[in-house]
């Protein structure tokens, strides 16, 4: 379990200042890669356009649905006792590469504009054949960044097809930044009173770490996953559940059993869930969604919050009601199409809190595009001679920001990169 009030006092010691520590990437090579195209490209998704009505928003119901704790246990029974964070940490055996040991290829899918500051790509022999989906980090667990004694970003991955595909994470040491090493556990859900389990099949969008829950999107709504609830494998095959007297999981060494689920099952046009994010500037914290669409598309994009439970009984999940629904508490409608990124975060002073789109290339785009967003209207980050709103990562990405050190983390293509919140801001046009 975490020990929050043990590691916070570290909060303003070398937490902070070791993750600061170090020489900004220079990584601009990829600014010649505009085209002249893209300058021509000033699509502007205008101003957010509240949802207040009941019929505007019954559509955002989640209704939870929790496994239960026969369930759990009968799964830990067989498969031993749990373990957490710090025993997949300790098993880390595969690296990401600096920025710089990165090749010409891979970091061509970074950012114009702004610039990463950090920048990896991950192993390509461990991806290849997987797709990136998803980040979150330590910084969304707890304000201060830590993970009882660790740092930690997690990354989602994605293969296969929708009804018979596979999804894992990624559990990045992040101790010190200069040499980063992660260890994967396949995402899974428990069947058969908890006697066996089967992979997650759903495409990640997004993924949220807050407190010790893991909440995954999944097409028509989430998975949550308990972080203290991390089983070891004991057979490496290419199975995925029960194999004889032991447990496979696709070659992963450990796998992480889903406790609960949510569904948007309010009536009226559901949306399909798109990217989800974290927002510490609200009272109480809480969650961010967008809807999926495709990029390029006509369609209207809705972007709404769900409160975070403050009952410590609920660590972790979303608010609901005696019925266990969770409804949306603030919802919005974008021009925006494609959205793959979302971050939603309220200035110190302010009253109304900026939302932040990263959206997917058009069919005659290199880069994608970063909007700012509120109830007044839009801006681009902005680059090149033109000042072209074109320069956000190839194929843009999740969106988290950690709160602690400024930075926001995302993914383009095999690169995780992190850019300040400040600089996103700077490069607004």
């Amino acid at each position: 379990m975490k020990h929050r009030g043990r590691h916070r006092r570290r909060k303003q010691g070398r937490a902070v200042r070791a993750f600061l520590a170090g020489t900004a990437l220079a990584l601009t090579a990829a600014a010649t890669m505009i085209s002249a195209s893209q300058a021509t490209v000033g699509d502007n998704p205008g101003a957010l356009e509240p949802l207040t009505r009941d019929a505007e928003t019954r559509a955002l119901r989640l209704q939870e649905q929790l496994v239960p704790q026969t369930t759990l246990d009968e799964l830990a029974s067989g498969m031993g006792k749990p373990v957490g964070v710090r025993a997949v940490l300790q098993s880390a055996d595969r690296t990401l590469r600096a920025a710089s040991g990165c090749t010409a290829d891979e970091r061509t899918a970074l950012p114009v504009a702004p610039t990463a500051t950090r920048a990896y790509c991950w192993d390509a022999a461990d991806t290849r054949n997987w797709r990136a989906g998803a980040v979150t980090t330590s910084g969304d667990a707890d304000d201060d960044g830590w993970w009882n004694d660790n740092r930690v970003l997690l990354s989602g991955w994605s293969r296969g097809t929708a009804d018979r595909g596979l999804a894992r994470v990624a559990f990045v040491d992040a101790n010190d930044v200069d040499h980063l090493r992660y260890a994967s556990a396949l995402l899974v859900v428990p069947v058969d009173g908890g006697r066996d389990y089967r992979a997650l099949s759903s495409r990640l969008t997004g993924m949220v770490w807050y407190q010790d829950k893991l909440l995954v999107t999944a097409a028509d709504g989430l998975y949550v996953y308990d972080m203290n609830r991390v089983q070891r494998t004991t057979v490496d095959s290419a199975a995925v559940g029960r194999v004889g007297d032991g447990w496979s999981a696709h070659g992963q060494r450990f796998v992480l059993p889903a406790v609960g689920s949510y569904r948007l099952n309010g009536t009226g046009t559901a949306p399909r869930l798109g990217a989800v994010s974290l927002d510490r500037s609200t009272a109480p914290d809480s969650l961010v969604a967008s809807e999926w669409t495709p990029a390029d598309s006509e369609e209207h994009s809705r972007l709404w919050r769900y409160d975070f439970s403050k009952d410590p009984a609920r660590a972790g999940l979303p608010a609901t009601d005696a019925t266990g629904a969770a409804s949306a508490v603030e919802a919005y409608e974008t021009e925006a199409s494609g959205i793959r990124g979302l971050l939603s975060h309220r200035a110190d002073g302010t009253e109304r809190s900026d939302w932040y789109l990263g959206r997917a290339p058009g069919a005659t785009d290199r880069q994608g595009s970063l909007w700012r967003q509120d109830t007044e209207g839009a801006e681009a980050t902005r680059c090149g001679s033109e000042n072209a709103p074109r320069c956000w990562g190839v194929q843009a990405g999740p969106l988290s920001y950690w709160e602690a050190t400024g930075e926001v983390w995302s993914q383009s293509g095999r690169m995780l990169f992190a850019v300040p919140l400040t600089s996103i801001d700077r490069a607004l046009g």
